[in-house]
Order: structure tokens, then C-alpha cells, then sequence
């Protein structure tokens, strides 16, 4: 069965985002798709945007069960459910309660490679810039942990995250001050249609 799929690339810098309509009608075809299989991981890039801009989902997440809590990143644990899993952020009937900007990296850049987009040769700027973004979040990420732990900061002391927090927002502005330049790479916005033979459950690669 071929299917007419469209994708919209959106450009914001550091929290850039992939939108694609077939997740509304995942082959997959059991309500969670690529969500009942992963974990989300918010890393000190995530933490400075939410510090900045929504500091009650920080608090929020800070709060949820069945966290992994390293030095500098906290892990939000899918729940098991039947033979597989859920993410926490993931609901039934209206998908992530996460809005895009909010949600790490790979939950904002990951497209099932079903649809294999890379193979669009109009979209290479879009896969180059996204392999850039990638290699920058991740090293702006290891950075600002090696100068966190310099001053012997963890997430881990709970007692003194507050602090932690302040120093990471600092570092991360320092560190951001200037803009790499394949940021203008890519337009703002761009949406892409093109069609796909879909395979259905497990036939449907995640």
C-alpha cells in the first residue's frame, strides 16, 4: 500500500524539529509506535531551555517515578505495558503531552526509518543540517558536564541542584553566545510530500 506522507522540518536552532503526519496513523498500529519502545533522556541543553522556559515542566519531570538520575542527565523510564512498553509522556488518545520544543533530541529529530528521507536527494541540506545539529547538542552537552563537574556539581545531591541549575543556565549561555553559521543553512520552515509503501505491525520498522 502506497502512502502519500508529509513532512515538515522546523528550524529553531539548538530545539529544530521534525513533524511527520503518519504518526497520527502509526503503522505500527498499537497507540504508541516508536514511543512504546524508547526512553526519554533530557540532557543539560534540554534542562537550559526549560530552565528558561518552562521551569514547571523541570520541577514536573524532576517528579515523575522510575527516574535514572547520572551526573548530568535524567532518564524518564517507560512503564511496562503487555509485552512492551509506554513512555510516561505518551497518552492513548492524544500522543505526547510534551510540546516539541519541549522534548529532548531524539524524541524531536526521530523519523521511523520506514520512511527513510534521507534518500530524498532535495532534502540533503535538511539531513546534513540535522547530522550538524546533532554532533553540536552533543558537544555542547559533554562540555558544559566537564566544566559542571569541575566545581564537583551533580544532578545526583539532590540537595544541591538549585545551584546546579544556576551554573548550568550560566555555562550554556557562555557557550551559545555565537551562533554556528549552518544554523542559516535551512529555511525556518519547510513541509516535503512524498509517498511510501507502508507495511503494517511489526512489519513496520521503528
Amino acid at each position: 500500500m502506497d502512502k502519500e506522507i508529509a513532512m515538515i522540518f522546523h528550524n529553531h536552532g539548538l530545539r529544530s524539529y521534525i513533524e511527520v503526519d503518519l504518526c497520527r496513523e502509526c503503522p505500527r498500529e498499537d497507540d504508541k509506535g516508536c514511543c512504546g519502545h524508547y526512553s526519554p533522556v533530557f540532557y543539560p541543553c534540554d534542562f537550559a531551555y526549560l530552565l528558561e522556559n518552562q521551569p514547571d515542566l523541570l520541577r514536573y519531570i524532576l517528579s515523575q517515578p522510575g527516574l535514572t538520575v547520572l551526573d548530568y542527565s535524567i532518564t524518564v523510564n517507560n512503564t511496562p505495558e503487555g509485552d512492551s512498553y509506554r513512555c510516561q509522556f505518551h497518552s492513548k488518545t492524544g500522543g505526547c503531552r510534551l510540546e516539541q520544543l519541549q522534548r529532548e533530541s531524539i524524541c524531536r529529530h526521530f523519523v521511523c526509518p520506514g520512511i527513510h528521507w534521507e534518500t530524498e536527494e532535495n532534502l540533503k541540506p535538511w539531513k546534513d543540517f540535522f547530522a550538524k545539529l546533532t554532533d553540536y547538542e552533543n558537544n555542547l552537552n559533554l562540555i558544559i558536564a566537564q566544566k559542571l563537574a569541575q566545581n564537583s556539581l551533580t544532578l545526583r545531591d539532590k540537595d544541591n541542584r538549585q545551584p546546579f541549575f544556576q551554573q548550568l543556565l550560566k555555562l550554556f549561555k557562555e557557550a551559545t553566545e555565537i551562533k554556528p553559521d549552518f544554523f542559516a543553512a535551512v529555511p525556518i520552515y519547510e513541509e516535503v510530500k512524498f509517498k511510501r509503501a507502508l507495511r503494517f505491525k511489526a512489519d513496520w520498522p521503528l
